[in-house]
């Protein structure tokens, strides 16, 4: 048996070893074409002939492929980990910790809805504790175009997706400030986009004020979407403005926390 010191250096270097392999699976992960053996080395700050080492263990245990031109990419098995991950995770009991979060954190009913042929879905709620209250029945489906979840899904999708999603079902009215022209739900989305965060102003039910944001999938898409909501008359524009900013921060949180990614130029 080996001295007690020469015990922890070895489980110091096993630790190093994994520390490294796992950091070269990420970078092989972020890339979309692979990467030489040079370029992981350079990226990660390792020498070579280390970086060639870890490569070939990941290799032999099919987390890393090397092809014909000396590229390297993930391996079959980090797929089926990954596609494990994917099967196993549960959208609202994932999310319900951040939904409790966020209702304590701003003092309104925190909601989690997810889109289908069109609408959105309530599918969790955390209800404030306020006697005014926002309260939706869970499976209750509110309009894309007039919800602060559904816009903020709209927002993140490209605009051929958009087109297609308000294709299903129009642009219906439910109050006065309902958007009902295309033009003008683009301009909306792009503010959307650049703030970071969904408002429905009383455009879906009077008296109601909404912001939201997306969560998103591991291809950058829209997967569902948190909101906050709250009378009106609670929600004056500056408070819609840190409320959103609270939405937002996190919504990225569960984003990360589901293994989403976020769009490109968004921060992480």
């Amino acid at each position: 048996m080996p001295p007690r010191s020469d015990a922890a250096a070895l489980a110091t270097g096993h630790a190093q070893a994994l520390s490294r392999g796992l950091a070269l699976l990420e970078a092989l992960a972020a890339t979309e074409a692979g990467a030489t053996l040079t370029a992981l080395a350079t990226s990660l700050d390792l020498p070579a002939p280390t970086a060639h080492r870890l490569l070939a263990a990941l290799e032999n245990a099919g987390f890393a492929r090397q092809d014909a031109h000396g590229v390297w990419r993930i391996g079959v098995r980090a797929f089926r980990v990954g596609s494990a991950f994917l099967e196993h995770r549960n959208l609202a009991a994932e999310v319900l910790p951040h939904l409790a979060r966020l209702m304590e954190q701003s003092g309104e009913t925190a909601n989690l809805a997810v889109p289908s042929d069109g609408e959105v879905v309530f599918i969790a709620q955390v209800q404030c504790r306020e006697l005014m209250r926002m309260s939706v029945k869970l499976g209750a489906r509110a309009p894309l175009h007039a919800s602060g979840a559904g816009k903020a899904m709209l927002a993140a999708m490209d605009a051929q997706a958009v087109a297609r999603e308000i294709g299903r079902k129009g642009l219906a009215r439910y109050t006065e400030r309902t958007i009902v022209d295309r033009a003008a739900l683009q301009q909306e989305l792009d503010a959307t986009r650049a703030r970071g965060y969904a408002i429905d102003g009383e455009e879906h039910a009077p008296g109601l004020t909404c912001v939201a944001a997306p969560i998103l999938d591991e291809n950058g898409q829209p997967w569902a979407a948190l909101s906050l909501a709250g009378p009106t008359s609670r929600l004056p524009r500056e408070r819609v403005a840190a409320l959103g900013s609270l939405v937002a921060e996190t919504a990225r949180a569960a984003t990360a926390a589901l293994g989403g990614r976020p769009r490109r130029g968004e921060p992480r």
